[in-house]
């Protein structure tokens, strides 16, 4: 009689020493430092962006937050929380550009949304965020998309204004975003600016 097939493996071992299950994600399993640790060693535009190290999704989260922050000061800390975090999901299954999103489809997407609904919970934030919220992060990611596209991903105002709209960041809000941070540097500012937010949300 044949050997019944096992099913392929559907977890990734965290260096926590969490074992996080893709496709039933429990909050339980999920712990900042292991995001943290993810974001900043996933690289933005696959990897083609200007400069000496990559720009991770870390660095990327932060300005998205900032941008939030500074476009609607009527946000709060648990509504910043959930800017900071909206690209969490990235530090299982990588950052994937959204042209070949739309070529998987929707199974990319269930994935990425059962893991950000498991992700709020664990830091007791909504499964799924209120309309506003999300379009103010949608917002702010794209404002902060225009300008790692124009300044860091070769696109030129015209083809960033096309794909992200005409988002113009006031330089105080880009502060030291664009520049060439490390993993670790990337890694420790993330954490840091969580234990901001959490601490008085």
């Amino acid at each position: 009689m044949p050997r019944k097939q096992e099913p392929p493996r559907a977890w990734q071992r965290m260096l926590s020493g969490r074992r996080l299950d893709l496709l039933d994600p429990s909050p339980l399993d999920i712990e900042i430092e292991d995001i943290a640790h993810g974001l900043a060693r996933v690289a933005r535009w696959n990897g083609q962006t200007s400069g000496s190290t990559i720009f991770s999704v870390a660095q990327h989260s932060l300005l998205v937050e900032a941008c939030a922050r500074t476009a609607d000061p009527g946000l709060d800390n648990t509504d910043l929380l959930a800017a900071l975090l909206h690209d969490a999901p990235e530090y299982v299954i990588g950052d994937m550009i959204s042209p070949f999103k739309a070529v998987i489809g929707s199974n990319y997407k269930e994935v990425e949304h059962r893991l950000l609904a498991a992700i709020h919970i664990r830091f007791g934030l909504a499964p799924i965020l209120p309309d506003g919220l999300a379009k103010a992060i949608k917002a702010a990611d794209c404002a902060a998309a225009w300008i790692e596209a124009t300044r860091l991903a070769g696109f030129t105002e015209s083809e960033a204004n096309k794909f992200f709209g005409g988002q113009r960041l006031d330089r105080a809000i880009i502060g030291d975003f664009m520049e060439a941070w490390s993993a670790d540097h990337a890694k420790q500012r993330f954490i840091a600016r969580f234990e901001d937010l959490s601490s008085t949300s």
